[in-house]
């Protein structure tokens, strides 16, 4: 049996969410503060039995609560988490028989609800008016302040059970008595938990950190045979009796000493010092854990060792330990066991977070095999902040955690997205770029269903491919798109280099949101979008108009000829347009697309003054375009780019000028950006991406109330 869905509500942020789990391992990526760690938290609570807060209800669900207060009519809304099971009903059958309402029915899944919810509202508003009294002119202490203090909340709440049943695509819930409920609970699915504060550091003082106690732990829940304890004892018997006779000869001074005094009398028995100690004492408390150099055979301390080791083997012990105890399980073993890893990467370094997420699966499935029980592995949910993670598990185990509004909230009404949305990155399908009109010539001999064919299957080849073209991408780039608030798609290094200095000069904003910036070129940006819209995040391409020859795709020219073409593929797929008169006379709001998540910039045309006149300059690259913008910090000479402005007269030798040198190839792109990142003058964002860049500062920035503090913090990830 494996747990194959779950869904959440109105549980801290996850107000309404639906995830499914992979038979191995699942991982749960997303911002910060997106809901990973309280999908853990509400598995913890549910099958711990731990006390839930006031505080574990939506926003939304507190509101309710206070309404209810003053109006019984209001239903008292519950937390709920819905557990869909896969089964084989012939072996499974009598562990489940509660959860089947029609023991008729064909089945391969069954599911069960569990609700905290209200057990007499009723009594509920009595207590609370006894306690908080409605006086006239004073306002009283809400029912949630009630539910607050001690007791309060686990007194009127508690977790009922049911059935689960889906009917002509309706779900059907049958309550279940709630002492059965619990037993067929405990009887199906076991939940362990890895944490991410794992208390493994490298101060010395006191033991609770060493990992002799975490081997001391594996060695009593699960080395403690039979055989295993004769042995153990033999050995610790016969260093028993030698530290007896040793006490007994370096103590008889000091234990005749006693005596003397009197303690104890003459008629009491003598005293005598006897080591007792057992197999686990000694290992936790007398036993060191070293690291052996294998050639040299030099043995340094557990405190030698860095933390990073520490961590992967603390968490090696852990999982080894819930999984060999729940294998050990004799009588009334759970049907399958979920083990909750949060945050693995913490203190490890890049290419171990990737062996060890790799690996673990594994190492456990083999585990199961030697048991004699090959398809008794846990499921794996570990949620990350790591890219390097998720580069290494498949891309159909992602599950992405998206901050939302809340239900019947607009994102112009809200200072803050405050709940989820979970995404099954299974479920992502790219969109084709194959048109059907690209087939009217072509295939005009075939009928209309051969050609609806044909034009279906390249759409779905088109489609494979760029899935694929992704997947490779996020591998190659390491990326944390995942977590990112943003993405800026840029053409290549120059803009990433000087990105984070740009931000700081026109968008200082985005310094306080977490940005990442995927270097995808002209011809690679569109086929991202997809990707994006799925996830909802909002994102910038900065990209060049690239002219080419209308006649001669393969025939660069500058960009301020009229009639020309731009062979960039980013501008066609998102704006619609090919011709460049056609481009550089959008509208603002015309660069607004993809459902007004994406803003898309290039070279425009800028006025620049030159002795004393202005002149139309328009860059064909970001160099070009930054190289006019910041002219008179060139012709200056307090930035370098390889022409001696000084022999240049006219504005249209300067324009050639510009241009030839950048399409030169012996300049160096790289080496322009960190001359100008390096450089200390006041040089200008080109105002192509200055715009671009306040859009994204505008689009992440809805409404803040007048009294909230602004956020200082700063991270850029490029």
């Amino acid at each position: 049996m494996k747990v194959s869905i779950v869904s959440i509500r109105n549980f801290r942020r996850l107000e309404d969410v639906q995830f499914s789990l992979e038979d191995d391992h699942t991982v749960f990526v997303g911002p910060n503060n997106s809901g990973k760690t309280s999908a853990a938290s509400a598995f913890r609570l549910f099958f711990r039995r731990g006390e839930f807060t006031i505080n574990d209800f939506t926003v939304a669900c507190i509101s309710e609560i206070d309404k209810y207060g003053d109006d019984p009519s209001i239903s008292l809304p519950a937390i709920e988490m819905d557990l869909w099971l896969s089964i084989d009903p012939d072996i499974e059958f009598g562990r489940v028989f509660s959860l089947i309402p029609n023991v008729s029915t064909d089945f391969e899944k069954v599911g069960i609800k569990l609700r905290y919810c209200v057990k007499d509202a009723e009594l509920l508003r009595t207590e609370y008016a006894a306690t908080f009294p409605v006086v006239e002119g004073k306002s009283r202490k809400t029912l949630s302040h009630f539910l607050s203090l001690p007791n309060n909340l686990s007194r009127h709440f508690a977790v009922r059970f049911f059935a689960l049943e889906t009917t002509n695509e309706t779900t059907k819930a049958t309550e279940i008595e709630a002492d059965e409920g619990r037993r067929t609970l405990n009887s199906l699915i076991r939940v362990d938990f890895i944490d991410a504060q794992r208390n493994i550091h490298d101060q010395e003082s006191g033991r609770h950190n060493r990992l002799s106690v975490a081997f001391a732990a594996y060695y009593k829940h699960n080395l403690e045979k039979a055989a295993d304890n004769e042995e153990a004892n033999r050995v610790i018997d016969e260093n028993n009796s030698r530290l007896t006779a040793h006490y007994e000869a370096h103590f008889k001074p000091l234990l005749k000493t006693i005596s003397n005094l009197g303690v104890p009398s003459a008629h009491d028995r003598t005293l005598r010092l006897v080591s007792s100690l057992s197999a686990q004492d000694a290992l936790q408390g007398s036993t060191e854990l070293y690291y052996v150099d294998a050639a040299l055979q030099h043995e340094l301390p557990e405190a030698y060792n860095g933390l990073g080791f520490k961590n992967l083997i603390y968490m090696v012990i852990q999982i080894s330990h819930y999984h060999s105890q729940w294998l050990s399980t004799e009588k009334g073993r759970e049907l399958c066991q979920v083990i909750f890893v949060e945050e693995p990467e913490v203190h490890l370094h890049a290419q171990v977070q990737q062996i060890f997420i790799a690996n673990i699966w594994k190492i456990l499935r083999e585990t199961a095999k030697d048991a004699g029980e090959e398809n008794a592995a846990p499921q794996l949910a570990i949620s990350t902040h790591s890219s390097h993670i998720v580069d290494t598990v498949e891309f159909d185990k992602v599950r992405y955690f998206r901050r939302c509004p809340m239900k019947g909230q607009k994102v112009s009404e809200v200072s803050a997205f405050n709940a989820t949305h979970v995404l099954n990155l299974s479920d992502f399908r790219p969109s084709s770029e194959v048109k059907p009109t690209l087939f009217e010539k072509e295939e005009a001999k075939l009928s209309p269903d051969e050609k609806a064919v044909l034009i279906a299957e390249r759409q779905e080849h088109d489609r494979r491919m760029t899935l694929d073209f992704l997947k490779k991408y996020l591998k190659l780039t390491h990326c944390d798109l995942f977590f990112a608030d943003a993405a800026i798609l840029v053409e290549g290094t120059v803009e990433k280099l000087l990105l984070p200095q740009m931000i700081g000069a026109c968008a200082r904003g985005l310094q306080s949101r977490y940005i990442t910036v995927l270097e995808v070129g002209g011809a690679y940006a569109h086929k991202l979008s997809s990707l994006l819209a799925f996830l909802g995040i909002p994102y910038l391409v900065i990209t060049d108009i690239d002219t080419v020859d209308a006649a001669d795709a393969r025939r660069a020219c500058r960009a301020d000829k009229a009639g020309t073409r731009t062979s960039n593929a980013a501008l066609k797929a998102f704006l619609g347009k090919s011709m460049r008169d056609e481009l550089v006379s959008l509208k603002y709001e015309n660069q607004i697309v993809e459902n007004r998540a994406c803003f898309v910039t290039f070279q425009r045309p800028v006025m620049i003054k030159l002795d004393g006149a202005d002149h139309e300059m328009h860059g064909r690259t970001l160099e070009e375009a930054f190289v006019y913008e910041n002219l008179p910090l060139f012709q200056e000479k307090s930035l370098s780019f390889g022409v001696d402005f000084d022999e240049l007269k006219t504005a249209e030798e300067i324009r050639d000028s510009i241009y030839n040198e950048v399409r030169d190839q012996n300049f160096k792109k790289t080496e322009f950006a960190l001359n100008v990142a390096s450089s200390q003058s006041a040089w200008r964002t080109p105002a192509y991406i200055e715009e671009g860049l306040q859009w994204l500062e505008k689009r992440l920035s809805p409404p803040v109330p007048n009294d909230a503090a602004p956020n200082s913090s700063a991270k850029v990830a490029v």
